[in-house]
């Protein structure tokens, strides 16, 4: 597995300066990820992204953040090679607005009645455990974020009914870095939904959530 900082400072400036400090070379016109998930894709490897809770009202103005667009990006390059995709949040968040846009990246056209959606991610890194996370509010909606990822289906004992685990294969032969920069080349991303399928609630489930906090024994 791969891990891929999610640098989205100065996304949405042409520069893309943040990136290219980085060490990441995107910008408008050229995709600077795909290549890395194609190079990924001769060591059946995994691409593990991060910000995934983050949203572009999350940051001031000033900072030309854009943590949705990229996610967005990323997402579709990894896919379009069809190269396993992770995920994680870059910041310890336990309410429920980071909980949905969690949600909505990990399943960006929500859930399949016929099956296992088309663009899913395959793994989901939760930061962190801790003394926070723990305490009973929290915990609560953690509870209700693992069932929502699950699309609200029974717990599975057997880890066989979640993923199949496969024996390690050889590298495939190596790419020509004319193939390589061929994947330079921008595509507009997949479209994501406004929001997830499986939400967690808002504001009234907040306000229940104080309520229920003030209960000793709940």
């Amino acid at each position: 597995m791969l891990q891929i900082s999610g640098i989205h400072w100065w996304y949405k400036d042409d520069t893309h300066a943040a990136e290219l400090t980085a060490g990441y070379y995107n910008l408008d016109d050229r995709d600077g990820y795909r290549p890395i998930a194609r190079m990924l894709s001769r060591h059946y490897g995994a691409f593990n992204f991060t910000c995934l809770e983050m949203k572009n009202s999350d940051q001031d103005v000033a900072a030309k953040s854009g943590p949705q667009e990229l996610v967005q990006q990323v997402f579709s390059a990894v896919k379009r090679e069809e190269v396993i995709m992770a995920g994680e949040n870059a910041l310890e968040r336990y309410d429920r607005d980071g909980y949905n846009q969690i949600l909505l990246n990990v399943r960006p056209n929500g859930v399949s009645k016929n099956g296992p959606p088309k663009l899913k991610m395959e793994a989901l890194t939760f930061l962190r455990l801790g003394d926070e996370l723990l305490e009973k509010k929290n915990f609560r909606i953690f509870k209700a974020f693992v069932r929502k990822l699950h699309a609200d289906q029974a717990y599975v004992a057997d880890l066989r009914g979640y993923t199949t685990v496969v024996p390690l294969e050889r590298s495939k032969p190596e790419i020509p870095i004319e193939e390589l920069l061929k994947a330079t080349e921008m595509h507009e991303p997949f479209p994501f939904d406004d929001q997830t399928d499986m939400s967690m609630g808002g504001v009234v489930n907040d306000f229940i959530d104080g309520l229920l906090n003030l209960i000793p024994f709940f």
